[in-house]
């Protein structure tokens, strides 16, 4: 039987060679390149994470000559801001990234990661997305477009490519598509969806574009050993999220969270990783570990500002027990939720649970399978696990991860997982306080912040996030034996506290009846958002008019996110939300058309079936 032998690369030779001539360390003669391929809203639905419906054969032979890791998780479930997470080495809380694709500004000392390999000497390509959730720093790169190629580089120069692909994001199922590799009968539907066959089709057709993907993977792969670099290349796969059906990108479940991750390190380099290729890892890492990573591989020191670990390289840092993660605005709509994993059990806080899940977003309800999903619940054909989606959110949830993947059997109010419950939430308090999280900041106040430099330049000067925290955890728990504890709270110097209050009150409901004469003098308050959270505490009280009328005048306010807060209140107050549609019909006209304000309005529109050819004229 004939040997066949795989010829390596000059470049790798003579590395190979030099070290075993002189004992040298191959990273200082020869710095690695490094690929990362990207793919888009999608979990570990491959093969070779043990999902049988998958036809992956290309991850599931990298994974084979690999480091499989199996508690890897996005930081947020949207791509802007787990993108801002990975590009800055950041938390997006940290630095008021957190909501869904802002623009605001972060300091001058955090440099987009690449920067400091391009400073190196590395020749740094991105094809093409960036979506990172801030002002763009183009220096970066040297290259960035739909045709970037490693190959531009200098003969012998080291490069950190990126590859993006598109096929598996959540748009591919707006199309209408039907299955044609995958048998929509055969797909396991999980426990909070319908079996409608829209939700058999989309998942039957979500597998075929992960086939797709694969074979995309297989072509840039095969490419690199084309191209004669693949023996001194590290390359890395992840996803940039879980996904892509409904109640898992945008939501704090393993199915939003929980990603695939890859990375093969070649023979030559095989003193970078803590174990040998071919095994899996159970380390919890998240795209916060991503940028120190990659800098740890090239041979930098980490800057200090950088929040997460290394975790390949050649300094390893040891392994943390929590992955953390966060959920801000998405789109139009408004949210604040926070969730820890330890790898067994996973605890999320939802600091507004009066807001469903399924709050209405226009791109997620382009899915077949959303609008199946919501016709099923209108026709009440849904059972408690997937009617559950459309209702009012608990304040704390916990789910054991081993015998619960799916995430539908809460745990927060069973007696027996009080300890790990109060451990988790004890340890995520902590993390917000450390990273001084700026999300507890309602976004229609932030907007002003930024007159005085940036969210983070002003965040990191508070000294009283603890104390945000505590108002906002007692808000939200909606035990009305807080009170009277909130109605003297919203009397506090601090407009954030005084927000925070007003929302607890409105969790409340009509047993915050006695606060009606403090919520009508904070109508007047210096702060708007302050006011608009408190005409929706007194909507709830019963004083509707009122209520309506101060938010409608709050319609005209010149700054989006403040007219994002009141369509959001509109919104959830149902038919009495009709009263702002000839407000909106005029102000449509005049908002740019992606402007989530603008989007907030239409979806009210569609809501109230109101839509006519006057309408956006």
């Amino acid at each position: 039987m004939k040997t066949y032998y795989k010829p390596v690369s000059f470049s790798a030779f003579v590395t190979l060679l030099l070290l075993m001539l002189f004992g040298c360390d191959p990273t200082e003669i020869t710095p690695p390149n490094i690929l990362w391929i990207v793919s888009e809203d999608n979990g570990p639905f491959l093969g070779c994470y043990g999902d049988s419906l998958a036809t992956t054969p290309n991850l599931d032979k990298l994974a084979e000559r690999g480091i499989r890791y199996t508690n890897a998780y996005a930081n947020a479930p949207v791509c802007a801001p787990a993108r801002a997470t990975i590009i800055t080495g950041m938390y997006p809380i940290t630095l008021g990234l957190e909501n869904m694709r802002s623009k605001y500004g972060i300091p001058d000392f955090v440099k987009f990661f690449p920067r400091y390999l391009r400073e190196l000497g590395y020749y740094t390509t991105n094809r093409s997305k960036k979506d990172y959730n801030t002002k763009d720093q183009p220096e970066a790169w040297d290259e960035s477009s739909k045709s970037a190629d490693y190959n531009n580089r200098n003969p012998g120069q080291p490069f950190f490519h990126i590859v993006n692909l598109m096929t598996t994001h959540e748009s591919r199922l707006h199309r209408d598509s039907v299955a044609k590799d995958h048998d929509p009968t055969q797909v396991n539907i999980p426990p909070y969806h319908p079996d409608t066959k829209e939700v058999r089709n989309d998942w039957a057709v979500y597998y075929d574009r992960m086939s797709e993907m694969d074979s995309q993977v297989g072509k840039i792969l095969q490419k690199l050993n084309t191209d004669g670099v693949e023996d001194n290349t590290i390359v890395f796969y992840y996803s940039d999220h879980g996904g892509a059906l409904p109640r898992s990108k945008r939501f704090l479940f393993e199915s939003g969270l929980k990603i695939p991750m890859i990375v093969h390190i070649p023979e030559m380099y095989k003193s970078l990783a803590p174990q040998v290729m071919g095994t899996t890892s159970e380390d919890m890492v998240s795209f916060i570990d991503l940028a120190p990573t990659v800098l740890s591989l090239a041979g930098m020191q980490v800057p200090d500002h950088m929040q997460g670990r290394s975790f390949l390289g050649k300094k390893v840092n040891p392994p943390r027990p929590y992955n953390y993660a966060f959920r801000g605005r998405m789109d139009e709509r408004i949210d604040v939720s926070r969730s820890i994993t330890d790898g067994r059990y996973r605890y999320t806080r939802n600091y507004m649970p009066h807001r469903p899940y399924a709050q209405y977003i226009g791109y997620l309800w382009r899915a077949p399978s959303m609008r199946s999903w919501q016709d099923q619940f209108e026709l009440g054909q849904l059972n408690a696990v997937q009617d559950a989606f459309f209702r009012p959110k608990p304040f704390e949830e916990l789910y054991d991860l081993n015998t619960d993947p799916h995430n539908v059997i809460n745990l927060a109010e069973n007696s027996d997982f009080r300890v790990t419950k109060e451990g988790l939430s004890e340890a995520l308090d902590q993390w917000q306080i450390e990273v001084k999280d700026a999300g507890l900041v309602p976004e229609s106040m932030i907007v002003d912040l930024t007159q005085y430099g940036t969210i983070y330049e002003n965040i990191s000067k508070t000294d009283n996030i603890a104390e945000r925290l505590q108002v906002a955890k007692l808000s939200a728990s909606g035990d009305n034996e807080n009170l009277n504890r909130l109605v003297s709270l919203i009397d506090s110097d601090d407009a954030v506290i005084r927000y925070w209050a007003a929302v607890g009150l409105t969790i409340l409901g009509d047993e915050a009846a006695q606060a009606k004469p403090i919520l009508k003098a904070h109508l007047k308050d210096q702060s708007v958002p302050v006011g608009i959270a408190s005409a929706e505490a007194l909507y709830y009280v019963g004083e509707k008019d009122l209520a309506l009328r101060y938010l409608l005048k709050q319609l005209h306010d010149d700054r989006e996110m403040v007219r994002l807060q009141v369509l959001n209140v509109l919104d959830m107050i149902g038919e009495d939300g009709r009263l702002s549609l000839p407000i909106i019909n005029d102000l449509i006209r005049d908002r740019e058309d992606r402007a989530y304000d603008n989007r907030a309005m239409w979806s009210m529109v569609e809501k109230f079936d109101a839509r006519d050819e006057s309408f956006g004229d």
